[in-house]
């Protein structure tokens, strides 16, 4: 151990920079890892809370607002156990630059997910004198008070008049894509806002007693409604599927050219030791090591050298990643924040990404000292030196 590290030392230059490179490629695929893991997380813990149908109206392949009276006769069809009209939509708000969904609830109707029942059930969103109020997420209250809108704001409507709603509170959800740009208001206040008629709603969802007839009542409902959109929860997770694969495209171009790197290091250690190592094992030798000796000493070095690389590019990962949130890197699958206030990514331990770096890494790189070490250690010693 003590001849390994002060043959690491010796080769001072050549040993910093292998580690250098293996540090930066470890932190990489670990960092990229550990931002694949939290996205899925958040992705799961937000498919869990969608409605299991979703009607939408569609007119020339775009979305239109549905008739509210058609919740009667889903109502009719059997296996629905409940239906309701949902008014929701999207506000950019110019000054920051960000979108924000708006989401209209009746404290007296079914919602469509659990954390909507808690905010209908805890806060009424009419103010003592009338005037309406809405509870903000997180990340809108951030963007809100960087433009000094602390206590209401102002909606700008269709027809260019100002819509005051004040700011009731702020709430907290379990899963931060879910909640982080919402506002939650009354159907009344948004149909205000939207404009839209107390005859039209933005979709319907339907509610399913037995989870296993989904695919029964979606079939109907496509019959009865030929022109609108049918959209079932398994169809949202492969949709939310889709667009986290094709981020992940660029994912795996970065992972390719990252073991491509790796993989130029091994293909210059498994192509033979340099002159001067081949003399070092050959006086070994001389000096009476047997074969198992020198390897042993190959092993450590290469061990050390690989292990506390890997144990260094796993520690900046995670501080990356979870302390400072992995600026720029978690853009490639999130999006821009000039598109939606940023989140943060919700720390996720996954002993199974550390093992997959670990073994795509040290053991092939001790492997590749090894192979060639052993070569020369079958050689004669004389034949070495000379």
């Amino acid at each position: 151990m003590e001849y390994a590290i002060n043959a690491l030392l010796r080769q001072k230059y050549k040993s910093i920079f292998i580690s250098v490179v293996f540090v930066v490629l470890t932190f990489l695929l670990t960092s990229v890892f550990f931002i694949v893991n939290s996205m899925k997380y958040e992705l799961n813990s937000t498919l869990d809370a969608l409605p299991q149908i979703i009607l939408q109206a569609t007119k020339g392949g775009k979305h239109y607002d549905i008739e509210t009276k058609e919740v009667a006769n889903i109502l009719e069809i059997e296996g629905v156990s409940d239906a309701v009209a949902r008014v929701w939509g999207y506000y950019y708000f110019q000054n920051a630059g960000v979108n924000f969904s708006l989401v209209g609830i009746d404290s007296y109707e079914t919602q469509s997910k659990e954390s909507l029942s808690k905010i209908a059930q805890s806060y009424e969103l009419q103010t003592q004198e009338g005037q309406p109020s809405m509870l903000i997420g997180e990340g809108v209250q951030k963007i809100m008070k960087k433009n000094y809108y602390k206590n209401y704001f102002n909606f700008i409507k269709n027809d260019g008049s100002f819509k005051r709603v004040e700011i009731a509170g702020v709430f907290e959800s379990e899963t931060e894509l879910e909640s982080n740009d919402m506002i939650v208001m009354s159907k009344e206040t948004l149909r205000d806002i939207f404009e839209m008629p107390e005859s039209q709603a933005t979709d319907i969802i339907i509610k399913i007693a037995n989870p296993s007839e989904i695919s029964t009542v979606a079939s109907k409902l496509k019959l009865m409604y030929p022109n609108c959109l049918v959209i079932t929860k398994e169809d949202l997770k492969v949709s939310y599927e889709n667009i986290f694969n094709y981020k992940s495209g660029v994912f795996l171009a970065l992972f390719v050219i990252a073991l491509f790197t790796f993989f130029i290091i091994i293909y210059d250690k498994v192509s033979g030791l340099s002159s001067e190592e081949k003399r070092e094992v050959g006086i070994l030798k001389a000096l009476g090591w047997r074969i198992d000796d020198v390897l042993k000493e190959k092993f450590y070095e290469s061990f050390i050298l690989s292990f506390v690389s890997y144990i260094l590019g796993v520690i900046l990962a995670f501080a990356f990643v979870y302390t400072l949130q992995a600026p720029l890197l978690r853009d490639i699958f999130i999006g821009y924040s000039e598109l939606k206030p940023s989140f943060e990514l919700p720390f996720v331990f996954d002993i199974q990404t550390l093992f997959l770096v670990f073994f795509l890494s040290v053991p092939i790189y001790i492997a590749a000292t090894i192979i060639p070490s052993w070569r020369v250690a079958t050689l004669e010693s004389d034949e070495v030196i000379r």
